[in-house]
């Protein structure tokens, strides 16, 4: 008999949102708005759960899921994130009639992710992937009357599909290989790949679905017009936690289970962690939308991440996760301050409403709405890795723990990204703070304020008191060496 106790965390998130969906039926649109309160307190107690049964190890159902320190991780980020949206929604729903079913995929998506986190067979890992995925999808289209958003869904959704056809083709090369879908079974029989032409295409294959999740070029085209188009809040889950679940998987396949394949996979993510945090920061430069600057920054950041796996040493996989954690933070942060521009632009109805978050919407917004205006600043800064942030610290290890293995080449190419990136987000905080504001001064709505308030918070505890998430991450780069 399994202990379910273990699985008391995704069974609180997939509880309360079979509530959440069923309660919104029988109720009325005014009332509808405690649906968020409710949402909320569901995800801190699968929160607190999750932290009280850190450090527990152990197999379940037939070894097809682990509970060990990597995804209990994983399940940190992925809850502190469905935190910081589905506290910022309760503004951005308040005057909808859909209010259940846009909390009800938000939980579900989370849910999914959690269970990618503890995969630990390939084809639990595709099944955990695609119901994280199809919740996103209706998520990025809710604004159904939003031509953008439609748009945004529909790349998303046709993308996606691609890469989960990639993802599972590449999973059968390895099951014919192999035999097994069992990842543990896989690395222990991982020499039946080597010098086998089925290998190759399986690891070729598997990087293509992957780099579609994980958003790296030129595997990217769908994450800018998607993280634009969908609703702020949505692009704060897609970004801050969808591409981290690919990342997830990716270690767990990569470095446990393909092993032996190493020099193969190795070589094509030093290509693809360059190509990307180049491409991202030089594109970034051109945009006038903040947040299509924010999806190209984040293919940037996705870009720094994957340097985990070429670096492979224990202290860079230490990095790369706690830059998993640092970049939940600063990234759902800074489109949950674009949330709150997109919102009074509208109710003010004035300036670019067919691009509401074009950079001339931040003109004076330290007047304007002081508070967005603060916390933007601190998640770019943090971005950029300027001290004390999370985003800091982060660098600090990844890129020292890169020098160490040798790889200078590398870590130059990387700080000089992270330089260029300080130009663009330094034009943001001068609209924010040197240009005229072009109207009153606005109160940012209370859920906006508590949800930047939380990931302000984020960023900075792990920037200044980063030991604890320090020995969290090296346990969690522990069970992939």
């Amino acid at each position: 008999m399994e202990n379910l106790t273990l699985l008391a965390p995704e069974l609180a998130i997939a509880v309360t949102g079979l509530f959440v969906l069923l309660a919104g039926i029988f109720m009325s649109p005014q009332a509808k708005n405690m649906l968020g309160y409710l949402a909320t307190f569901g995800i801190l107690g699968a929160l607190g759960l999750t932290v009280g049964s850190f450090g527990t190890e152990a197999a379940m159902f037939s070894g097809t899921l682990s509970i060990d320190a990597l995804s209990q991780f994983f399940k940190l980020v992925f809850l502190a994130v469905a935190l910081l949206v589905s506290v910022a929604a309760i503004k951005y729903t308040e005057d909808s009639n859909h209010t259940e079913e846009f909390y009800a995929l938000v939980l579900f998506a989370t849910f999914g992710m959690m269970f990618v986190a503890s995969a630990n067979d390939l084809i639990v890992l595709f099944c955990a992937f695609e119901l994280a995925s199809l919740a996103t999808y209706a998520l990025a289209g809710y604004e159904k009357q939003n031509a953008r958003s439609l748009e945004a869904a529909m790349k998303y959704f046709v993308i996606g599909s691609v890469s989960a056809a990639l993802m599972l083709f590449g999973i059968s090369f390895v099951y014919g290989a192999t035999g097994t879908t069992s990842i543990p079974l896989i690395a222990a029989n991982s020499g039946l790949l080597v010098n086998n032409p089925i290998g190759l295409v399986a690891v070729v294959l598997l990087i293509a679905g992957f780099g579609f999740k994980m958003a790296l070029v030129p595997f990217h085209m769908w994450a800018p017009d998607t993280y634009q188009g969908s609703p702020s809040v949505v692009s704060a889950l897609l970004a801050a936690g969808s591409k981290k679940m690919g990342f997830v998987a990716a270690f767990r396949l990569f470095i446990v289970a393909l092993i032996a394949l190493q020099p193969d996979w190795q070589l094509a993510f030093t290509i693809l962690a360059v190509v990307t945090m180049t491409f991202g920061n030089v594109v970034a430069v051109a945009q006038t939308s903040v947040k299509r600057m924010l999806a190209y920054s984040s293919l940037a950041q996705a870009g720094y991440i994957a340097m985990a796996f070429v670096v492979m040493t224990p202290m860079a996989l230490t990095g790369g996760i706690l830059y998993a954690l640092a970049h939940a933070f600063m990234k759902a942060g800074a489109f949950i301050a674009a949330a709150a521009v997109v919102w009074m632009v509208t109710s003010e109805k004035k300036g670019n409403l067919e691009v509401p978050d074009h950079l001339d919407s931040f003109k004076g917004l330290g007047k304007r709405m002081p508070l967005a205006a603060i916390s933007m600043t601190i998640f770019v800064f943090a971005l950029a890795g300027i001290p004390p942030t999370a985003g800091y610290m982060a660098k600090f290890v990844l890129f020292s723990s890169t020098i160490q293995a040798g790889l200078v080449w590398l870590a130059v190419i990387a700080i000089l990204n992270s330089a260029l990136s300080l130009f663009y987000y330094a034009r943001l905080v001068k609209y924010m703070y040197f240009l005229p504001p072009d109207g009153e001064k606005v109160s940012t709505p209370f859920p906006y304020a508590m949800a930047l308030l939380l990931a302000v918070a984020g960023v900075l505890v792990i920037g200044i008191w980063p030991e604890p998430f320090m020995q969290w991450a090296m346990e969690a780069a522990k069970v992939l060496v």
